[in-house]
């Protein structure tokens, strides 16, 4: 078993490093120094050994199938991304003639039917499978089975601890942290604050209220006095929250919020007859136009998982290591990119609709640079103008 051994920096962040084992077989070091600086705070279950993929070659030449196996369709996050899959990288990658066909498909949060689906996608021919906020063991059985037939398993938000899985995420551990300790400045170092999940048991959701409370703990004077599951959805976030409201008439100073849920959060306090709280806000367009009508509300914002920008993240992961680019690791992590009040009134309108379903995006392909990519890759090449050796 891994020890985790944590040290407080200088800056005041904390430092979670995997040691034994696992960390001596670490491939963080492979990457720019630059880039193994997002590693510091991460958690520790996290894969980050050398990638399985390093030498992989494709068993057939492009055009490629390829699997999108989701586990829940249900909220704004899910429909943005699997929008950019198919209007958008879907028809750029079949013109350059890379990619044939996207068989998309849904599980409902029920593991056994997820794992049912990508043995089908597999025997069905696919080259290689992305997935979708996954359970982090549950599907490690699966993902094999798709090596074995030479198919790469590439998870994106969310990690899965099979070593012939790829996983290209945000950092859910550092996003949960940067959010908590900015909250606990934001209202001065003392107060109440809730937390609203998403769904426990998720990688990705477990991972960021780790983050979270961890920031919390360096604060004496805060106090977490309630946890919701929102489950990334707005429509349950604002049943539960108002529930907690209702039954507990403590005051409420801040809220930590997993995206997609602070639009209901924010209907949640509206409607509670509260006073509003800072509430940390992560790219609903939604939210983001309560902010632009409010500009006094927060004083920042995070780009904790864009979904527009988490499919290009994993989408050219994917292609790099179908073209035998050879990835150097096993998770490809990204930070948590703040934005402020300048940001939303670039990319919103004044008469912007509180009720949209839309995304505020970081601008200029921050989340995913042009310049980071080939740094994680061994013999990087622009995925689009790519052609198989003759």
């Amino acid at each position: 078993m891994n020890i985790v051994r944590r040290m407080t920096l200088a800056a005041g962040c904390i430092l979670a490093l995997a040691t034994g084992p696992a960390f001596a077989q670490s491939a963080v070091g492979e990457l720019p120094p630059d880039q193994q600086e997002l590693y510091k705070l991460v958690d520790p279950a996290i894969p980050l050994g050398q990638s399985a993929y390093r030498d992989f070659k494709p068993k057939k030449a492009p055009p490629w199938k390829i699997g999108y196996a989701s586990t829940y369709a249900g909220n704004t996050w899910r429909a943005a991304i699997l929008k950019e899959f198919t209007e958008v990288l879907l028809p750029k990658y079949k013109e350059a003639g890379l990619v044939s066909d996207l068989v998309v498909t849904q599980s409902d949060l029920k593991d056994a039917v997820q794992i049912q689906q990508m043995r089908q996608m597999v025997d069905d021919g696919v080259d290689a499978i992305i997935i979708c906020c996954s359970n982090v063991t549950a599907i490690n059985q699966t993902i094999e089975y798709a090596h074995s037939k030479g198919v790469p398993v590439f998870s994106v938000s969310g990690y899965v601890t099979s070593p012939y899985a790829i996983t290209a995420s945000e950092n859910n551990t550092q996003g949960g942290y940067v959010s908590g300790k900015w909250l606990a400045q934001e209202i001065g170092g003392k107060g109440n604050v809730l937390l609203v999940n998403g769904i426990p048991g998720f990688a990705s959701s477990d991972s960021f209220d780790v983050g979270a409370k961890k920031a919390l703990e360096e604060f004496p004077d805060i106090k977490l006095v309630g946890t919701v599951a929102g489950q990334w959805t707005d429509q349950v976030a604002q049943v539960e929250v108002q529930k907690f409201l209702a039954t507990n008439p403590t005051k409420i100073d801040g809220m930590i919020v997993q995206s997609a849920s602070e639009n209901g959060v924010l209907n949640a306090v509206l409607q509670s007859g509260r006073d509003m709280m800072p509430i940390v806000l992560g790219g609903e367009a939604s939210a983001a136009c309560y902010w632009r009508n409010n500009p006094k509300f927060v004083s920042k914002s995070f780009h904790f998982w864009p979904p527009a920008s988490d499919a290009r993240l994993v989408w050219d992961v994917m292609m790099r290591t179908l073209e035998g680019q050879g990835p150097k690791i096993q998770s490809i992590l990204r930070p948590a990119l703040p934005y402020t009040i300048e940001d939303v009134n670039a990319a919103l309108k004044p008469d912007c609709d509180t009720n949209s379903t839309d995304w505020v995006e970081p601008a200029n392909d921050g989340w995913w640079p042009a310049s980071v990519a080939p740094g994680y890759f061994l013999r990087p090449e622009d995925p689009l103008a790519w052609r198989p050796k003759s």
